[in-house]
């Protein structure tokens, strides 16, 4: 069995719940359901990749940090063992547009994921910034994120794919971040592409769903207006911002 293991849920952000619970939701427990995946800290601080078991957050500044202090907490992460490897792939001329793994190997109603390793002819990824209490919803804190551009920088992107039936609980299609083999540019993919990736892709049979119910603030929270929950994800996770700060 193949399982992706996810603490929280996306709609929650979008509703404000962006501070990061204690207990199960701390780093060193997410780290028991795997050791690679993507996520946030408390407060949406940054941008996280998981690689081998180690943390690292990108910050609003650009900076990359390597997170050694597992009880840090996290209000959505999502992580798989890298060890479960369903199949290793190579794909050429590739970019954010066009991973065209779901389409050809009939995966669209399938949770997968991709760790992808090359040079990156080009890069653009957003970093959100950190809010503080009282938090807001995260279409609100994303439009001023800062984005940041790297060209020819070798690296590893690390995704994730989620069915369009769960969309709300996660975003559904891509979920991509990359971070550089120097440890030193790191974020959210918005745009990519490269001449050839190699790695490693999996397909999971289980899709496992952490909920917070200890914490009273997203037991009490009101849900987003359903409606305009898919226009406000998109506007979050995908749309490009106004860059604010390049590196």
């Amino acid at each position: 069995m193949t399982t992706v293991y996810q603490h929280g849920t996306l709609e929650a952000l979008i509703a404000g719940q962006l501070g990061g619970t204690l207990g199960t939701l701390q780093l060193s427990e997410l780290l028991t359901h795997g050791d690679t995946g993507i996520g946030t800290l408390h407060g949406v601080d940054g941008e996280v990749v998981i690689l081998d078991g180690e943390v690292y957050q990108a910050d609003a500044t650009g900076t990359v940090n390597h997170i050694t202090d597992l009880t840090a907490t996290t209000p959505f992460s999502t992580v798989h063992d890298g060890r479960n490897v369903t199949d290793r792939i190579t794909l050429s001329d590739v970019t954010m547009a066009n991973i065209d793994l779901i389409e050809k190997r009939h995966l669209a109603n399938n949770f997968s994921a991709i760790v992808l390793h090359g040079v990156m002819d080009q890069v653009l990824v957003r970093i959100a910034p950190k809010a503080n209490e009282p938090f807001p919803s995260l279409l609100e804190l994303t439009k001023n994120q800062p984005t940041f551009e790297r060209a020819h920088v070798a690296g590893t992107l690390v995704g994730y794919y989620s069915p369009e039936l769960y969309q709300g609980a996660t975003s559904a299609g891509w979920h991509v971040h990359f971070i550089s083999d120097d440890r030193q540019f790191a974020g959210h993919v918005l745009e990519f592409s490269a001449a050839e990736l190699t790695g490693d892709l999996t397909i999971f049979d289980d899709f496992q769903l952490h909920l917070p119910i200890n914490d009273a603030s997203f037991r009490a929270h009101e849900a987003v207006n359903m409606a305009e929950l898919d226009a406000d994800i998109h506007a979050a996770e995908d749309e490009q911002p106004e860059p604010v700060l390049n590196k």
